[in-house]
């Protein structure tokens, strides 16, 4: 109950001050979030529960109507996820991602330096295909057993977590804000990147990432000796074999229908019914692996927390909140690009370390994307930074599921998590500010 008291003091007190500087329609907005946010972080509700707490609201503060606000926990892109989520549970049912980890494991020599490069790209190759949530969550039990160094265990846990968030930027599917984002693109009549293109702009800067994170994690453990070894790689049964071919043919299918401008059109086929198609195959006898009581397994409350993202959005374009914070933001249009692009990757991924990154790009969308059109500035470009940026977040274990996980092992203290996390957070921020500059802003 303390935890609620909380929440709505801290709401109250926003109310107030907002209504400083925006009517009271606005206040009324912005405290609401706010409860929403503490709530989120202090686990005073279930998550689920916060997350439909929007529907009550909402109405209730004649923000939205009720119809207005529910409708965004059916948008097409969820559908999409809840795909995914079908296909993560096969995996894990198969045990197919325990086959892929010890493979990946054995590409790198049995020392600390090559077993944290081989877990960061284990951890982001599977974070590219299931969620990174559920990456985190089945490999760090795995890095907790293979040393009882706990200086050793400590980076490989961080590896582990930092390698999900890497990979989650990878496609559209990796992490919840990337869904958002495509969510708010389709809102407002954007055209939606590519699923093959997504994986295109991003690579190089997961490439990057994938590089410098395990090395620096690798400073001052190389002479550190492990006390167990790897288990032995299985041969892969019929039931994973046949899941690997069905993946493969999934991979090839989105690799076809993608376009390439101006030389291959693709077939047309709506990308989402593409996922969700292949998560309803999971059910199919003597081709899937899934039953209705498996559905028990799929996390519901993500995806409640999208339309509770999605209803936040919606909120702060129709009410005019988005237009309104977005003048005052105006003068950094004066800025020259490379400024425009450093101050949004920062103030994103800072400000990501101290709430979800789910709720904070489902806020900072609208801002940025009146921001954009206010100063005439490339707006697919400024919405991918802040929605890559809103995952590379690598301070705080509030900032990203993978973090949060990450701490919830015991071995990870937050003054270690910060100290490397803000080295890497500024490696971040510069890496992307390069990409962004020399690489997405052609092609985007």
């Amino acid at each position: 109950m303390n935890k609620i008291l909380l929440a709505l003091i801290m709401s109250l007190a926003t109310f107030f001050i907002a209504s400083l500087a925006f009517n009271t329609q606005h206040a009324t907005l912005l405290a609401m979030i706010v409860l929403l946010v503490v709530m989120w972080t202090n686990e005073a509700l279930p998550l689920g529960v916060v997350s439909l707490l929007p529907i009550l609201l909402f109405p209730a503060f004649d923000i939205m109507s009720t119809n207005a606000t529910s409708v965004n926990y059916s948008k097409s892109i969820i559908f999409l996820f809840l795909g995914g989520f079908m296909i993560a549970i096969a995996t894990q049912k198969t045990n197919l991602h325990k086959y892929v980890s010890n493979k990946l494991l054995t590409l790198f020599p049995n020392t600390p330096r090559g077993v944290l490069f081989s877990l960061a790209i284990t951890s982001a190759f599977l974070s590219s295909l299931i969620s990174n949530t559920t990456t985190a969550l089945l490999l760090i039990p795995i890095a907790m057993y293979l040393t009882d160094n706990v200086k050793l265990k400590l980076r490989l846990v961080l590896v582990i977590a930092y390698g999900a968030s890497i990979g989650g930027i990878v496609t559209p599917i990796g992490t919840p804000p990337n869904l958002i984002l495509l969510g708010f693109m389709e809102q407002n009549s954007i055209e939606a990147i590519a699923f093959v293109k997504w994986i295109l702009l991003t690579g190089p800067l997961a490439l990057v990432m994938l590089l410098i994170i395990p090395f620096v994690l690798s400073l001052g453990v190389n002479d550190l000796k492990f006390d167990t070894k790897l288990e032995d790689r299985e041969h892969l049964s019929s039931e994973q074999r046949r899941l690997l071919y069905i993946l493969g043919s999934l991979v090839i299918l989105l690799l076809v229908n993608s376009k390439i401008e101006p030389y291959y059109s693709g077939l047309g086929l709506n990308e989402k019914g593409i996922l969700l198609g292949y998560g309803l195959l999971m059910f199919l006898p003597k081709i899937g692996f899934l039953t209705w009581e498996d559905t028990k397994k799929i996390p519901y409350e993500i995806i409640f927390l999208f339309g509770a993202g999605f209803s936040i959005a919606s909120a702060f374009s129709s009410t005019g909140l988005a237009n309104e914070i977005a003048t005052y933001l105006l003068e950094l249009t004066n800025l020259p690009t490379i400024f425009l692009i450093l101050i949004v990757a920062s103030l994103i991924t800072f400000t990501t370390e101290v709430t979800s990154n789910t709720a904070l790009i489902s806020i900072a969308l609208p801002i940025i994307y009146s921001l954009s059109q206010a100063a005439n500035i490339d707006t697919t470009l400024i919405l991918f930074i802040a929605t890559i940026c809103a995952s590379y977040a690598f301070m705080l274990p509030i900032a990203t599921p993978p973090n949060a996980i990450a701490m919830s092992s015991g071995v990870v203290r937050v003054k270690d998590m910060a100290r490397f996390g803000f080295v890497f957070n500024i490696l971040g921020i510069i890496a992307i500010t390069t990409i962004a500059l020399v690489y997405w802003q052609y092609y985007l």
